[in-house]
C-alpha cells in the first residue's frame, strides 16, 4: 500500500507499543485485548469482533467476523505465529471486499520485532 494515513499509521504505533511491552509467543485473543486497551489510551475509535455479511447473488450465505475495525476505516487482523501463510492476505482481502472498505492491516504478533510482523493490504477492486 503505497499511501500512509494518520489512522493506519495509529494503528501501527500502538501495535509496536504492545510489542514492545509483551514481545512474541502469546496467544492472539492476549494481542487482541492488549491492543485495544492501546487504542483506547490514544483515543482511536474501533469495532471488536464485528460480523461483516458475505453476500453472493443478492443473498446472505454467511458472516464473517472482523478482529477489529478501526475508525470505520481499517480492518485489523491480529496473528501470533512465526511464519506468514498467504492464506493470511487472502483472508483480509475477502474481509475488505465484504465490508466494501479498501485497507486492511496484518499484525503477526509473533515477529522478532512489530516492523517484521506488518502487511499493509489494500483492496483496489471494486464490490
Amino acid at each position: 500500500m503505497a499511501e500512509k494515513d494518520p489512522v493506519t499509521e495509529g494503528i501501527i504505533g500502538a501495535a509496536i507499543e504492545v510489542h514492545r511491552h509483551l514481545g512474541p509467543g502469546l496467544l492472539e485473543s492476549v494481542y487482541e485485548e492488549a491492543l485495544c486497551h492501546e487504542l483506547n489510551l490514544r483515543g482511536i475509535r474501533f469495532e471488536r469482533q464485528m460480523d461483516v455479511d458475505v453476500v453472493y447473488k443478492g443473498i446472505v450465505i454467511k458472516n464473517q467476523r472482523l478482529d477489529l475495525l478501526v475508525d470505520g476505516k481499517v480492518v485489523v487482523e491480529i496473528k501470533s505465529t512465526e511464519s506468514d501463510h498467504p492464506i493470511y492476505k487472502a483472508q483480509i482481502l475477502s474481509y475488505l471486499k465484504a465490508s466494501g472498505l479498501s485497507r486492511g492491516l496484518i499484525l503477526n504478533f509473533g515477529k522478532k520485532t512489530m516492523m517484521e510482523g506488518i502487511t499493509r493490504v489494500a483492496n483496489n477492486y471494486p464490490s
